[in-house]
């Protein structure tokens, strides 16, 4: 529901924000469950099985990029959905170091029976979000984790583990 003028002047109290992204958080993560539940693969396996049924013979590194993700975690994920038969790996024929991505059978019929968005509800919801509106997301984030860096810095805590 969209809101008024004057609420949206209004400067929202930190944890107002604060609440804003729990609700962000549990909605993807019951999203993810029913995925679960109806699909047996976890919401980011779906998003997986569905950019290389998009892209067949995608690279791991190209899967990366297009789900927003570290390649050691992509990795992980290739691992497990090969391990489960949703996908299978073949080397490049001019280069054996490359690897590229294919659905399987079984992973053709998790996406067939997905309920939509098979990218996830997050993904989707920022691609229907104005772009002048999600600029403006954008940089207020890049500004929270900014200060967030800054935080650990001071802490001497590890880096974030990833990169955007």
């Amino acid at each position: 529901m969209p809101r008024s003028n004057a609420a949206a002047k209004r400067q929202p109290e930190p944890l107002e924000t604060l609440g804003k992204f729990r609700i962000i958080i549990r909605a993807a993560q019951r999203h993810s469950a029913a995925i679960q539940k109806q699909c047996g693969v976890s919401g980011a396996q779906l998003w997986l099985l569905q950019e290389i049924a998009d892209a067949p013979g995608l690279r791991v590194g190209e899967l990366a990029a297009r789900m927003a993700i570290h390649q050691t975690t992509t990795s992980n994920l290739i691992d497990a959905m090969e391990k489960g038969g949703y996908l299978k790996k073949s080397r490049d024929d001019a280069d054996q170091r490359v690897v590229n991505l294919l659905l399987t059978p079984a992973g053709a019929k998790v996406l067939r029976k997905a309920p939509s968005p098979a990218r996830g509800l997050l993904p989707e919801a920022l691609a229907r979000v104005d772009p002048k509106k999600r600029a403006q997301l954008d940089a207020g984030l890049q500004a929270l984790l900014d200060v967030i860096e800054e935080a650990d810095d001071s802490a001497g805590a590890q880096p974030l583990p990833f990169n955007l």
